[in-house]
């Protein structure tokens, strides 16, 4: 039985049709991706999923006892405490009040906590957009759910985090459903891709990139039978207007097959148009764009930027990528002219026409329409194709006349940022500063956003964690170090993976149980140590607490071992059998690892 099966569901806003009777069945271990448009209806299916929305008709059927968690896509506002506070919140009310499951719920907490390396006693109002992403997520995970639901988990994450989140969920025991913009995450960790187009789901085995070509491949099979439909609807056409002759008894069949195509013809969904984005670009700037010389800067006695020069030249795409809070949007601010260092030399070129696009989205107003959001209140506005009118303009962006027409507040994610594409690129430029800009879009925008930014004869400064988008686009990537530093490296983000110097070699150490149960120092290593522990118990006793170490330490080599080949890109694209089989060696040795601990405490306990 599935964990949960969505059969035949509907939901309708208004004369928009989300969910057309879609059918979803999801399983433990799934790793399926949820891919469409923005707003075709993504996060509504998960949020029937979760439960929180019923639909207008159809069946949700979950699995009796079955743990469903989702991470929003969005940071709840109402939410305060520490980290470890909010965490708890994931956590399901007990029937009866126990000490011991009180003890259970720390230690799951705990777990997460240690997962996402979090600090429980931080409180929850002062982290980033990143870290309370991150507490969110662990959240979602913290009752160890059999299914999760991820809306865009990499959002406002930096690269050590989104890295870090590959690795839970390459490990994570239940199934997931995600949506995400991350092409590498989806490389690397989906086994099936759901899309939704126009109302209708549709499954696809295999990886992101098998899914890309038959996807193509569907498409031109559909427009060749429409194309054939659509033909022969034109004959019959042609035919009813021959006159009254047509209508004769002897041809009443013909004329009821052709009121079937019409109802046909006006029931199809056409596909969805492409998006057309054009950047305007202002006439050419000075040959040097920015030049800095041992640049310093410093924010509440904290040094952000240390001992910093580059040249960067007319044409030039350059990316920049650094942890959360490394002073990545000062260090922009600052190649703008908008900062000032407090040492060294920074010369800016001449001619420079800016259009900035802003990753916290500031630029918009929620009580305004879309379209005065772009044209400010009037009908027409100066494009790279001359004069247009907003409605139309904004056609170009995928958005609708009604859609051009409603307030900002009642656009998802991706739209909002499609609307601040609409609205950088109606201007003028030369130079493009881009602070996040792939944060909730769609896969065919994000590739069309790429190509215009590759053909821009301007200078673009990029600050992304998208490692896809940061390949195909830059030409030279300006690194944060811990210490301020900032390193220059030629080409993308794989670029910089080969070229980086390589981590420090670990100290050689014993290594810690993971935790997934509780841990406590299994080493014995002096004879008085061992006396200690031994004083009080039999002498089959005593041989078992000297065995259990390295009983312990096989267990977790084995675990740690299963978990690595487990984090491999081309693990869950083996047979459903081989993944079980996997798995539940995983959860037997979580189990065996459990007792052994217990029983070591036990014996421990007894010898002192």
């Amino acid at each position: 039985m599935a964990l949960i099966h969505i059969q035949n569901c509907s939901v309708s806003f208004g004369s928009t049709t989300l969910l057309d009777s879609v059918d979803l069945p999801l399983e433990r271990g799934d790793r399926v991706v949820l891919v469409g448009r923005n707003g075709a209806g993504k996060t509504t299916l998960m949020r029937i999923i979760s439960g929180e929305l019923p639909p207008d008709t159809g069946t949700v059927i979950r699995q009796p006892g079955a743990t469903i968690t989702r991470l929003p896509q969005e940071v709840p506002t109402n939410l305060e405490g520490t980290i470890r506070e909010v965490v708890h919140t994931g956590l399901p009310t007990p029937a009866t009040p126990e000490p011991d499951n009180d003890w259970q719920q720390e230690h799951q907490v705990t777990i997460a906590l240690a997962r996402l390396n979090l600090d429980g006693d931080i409180p929850f109002s002062t982290l980033s957009s990143g870290l309370k992403r991150q507490v969110l997520l662990a959240r979602a995970l913290a009752p160890e759910p059999d299914l999760l639901l991820l809306d865009e988990p990499t959002n406002h994450l930096d690269l050590p985090a989104i890295e870090r989140l590959e690795e839970v969920l390459a490990n994570f025991r239940g199934g997931v459903l995600f949506i995400t913009h991350d092409r590498a995450l989806l490389r690397r960790l989906a086994t099936r891709i759901v899309e939704l187009d126009r109302g209708r789901l549709s499954s696809w085995p295999g990886g992101y990139d098998d899914y890309l070509r038959r996807k193509e491949a569907a498409l031109e099979v559909e427009l060749r039978q429409w194309e054939a439909f659509d033909k022969k609807l034109a004959q019959e056409e042609r035919w009813i207007r021959q006159g009254i002759q047509a209508r004769r008894t002897r041809n009443q069949g013909r004329v009821e097959n052709l009121l079937r195509l019409r109802k046909q013809r006006r029931e199809r969904v056409e596909q969805s148009g492409q998006a057309r984005m054009i950047i305007q670009e202002a006439r050419r700037s000075g040959r040097v764009v920015v030049e800095a010389e041992d640049v310093r800067y410093g924010y509440q006695g904290r040094v952000c930027i240390d001992r910093f020069s580059t040249l960067i030249l007319r044409g030039d795409k350059v990316g920049i990528i650094g942890p959360n809070g490394c002073g990545k949007t000062t260090l922009l601010q600052m190649l703008l002219g908008q900062v000032s260092p407090e040492s060294g030399t920074l010369r800016l070129g001449t001619q420079l026409e800016v259009a900035y696009f802003d990753q916290n989205r500031a630029q918009l107003d929620d009580a305004a329409s879309v379209a005065d959001s772009v044209a400010d209140g009037r009908e027409r506005i100066d494009t790279a194709d001359g004069a247009r009118h907003v409605i139309g303009y904004l056609g170009d962006f995928l958005f609708t006349p009604d859609r051009a027409r409603s307030p900002v507040r009642t656009l998802s994610g991706g739209e909002r940022n499609r609307l601040l594409l609409a609205r950088l690129f109606a201007q003028p430029a030369n130079l493009l500063v881009l602070d996040e800009p792939t944060n909730d879009l769609d896969a065919e925008t994000m590739d069309l956003l790429e190509e215009r930014l590759l053909t821009f004869s301007g200078t673009v400064l990029l600050v992304s964690h998208d490692r896809a988008f940061l390949d195909n686009v830059v030409t030279t990537l300006l690194v944060f170090q811990e210490d301020g530093e900032i390193r220059e490296y030629v080409g993308g983000y794989s670029d910089w993976l080969r070229q980086r110097p390589p981590p420090p070699a670990p100290v050689p150490a014993k290594k810690a149980p993971e935790p997934t149960t509780r841990t406590t120092n299994v080493a014995i290593s002096t004879s008085a140590g061992r006396e200690r522990v031994t004083r009080g118990l039999s002498f089959k006793e005593a041989r078992e607490l000297e065995a259990l170490p390295g009983r312990i330490e096989a267990m977790e080599a084995e675990q740690l071992s299963l978990q690595q080949a487990m984090a491999e890109a081309d693990f869950f694209r083996q047979s459903g059998e081989v993944i079980r089989e996997a798995r539940m060696r995983l959860e037997q040795l979580e189990g065996e690892l459990a007792t052994l601990y217990a029983r070591w405490e036990a014996l421990e306990a007894k010898g002192g």
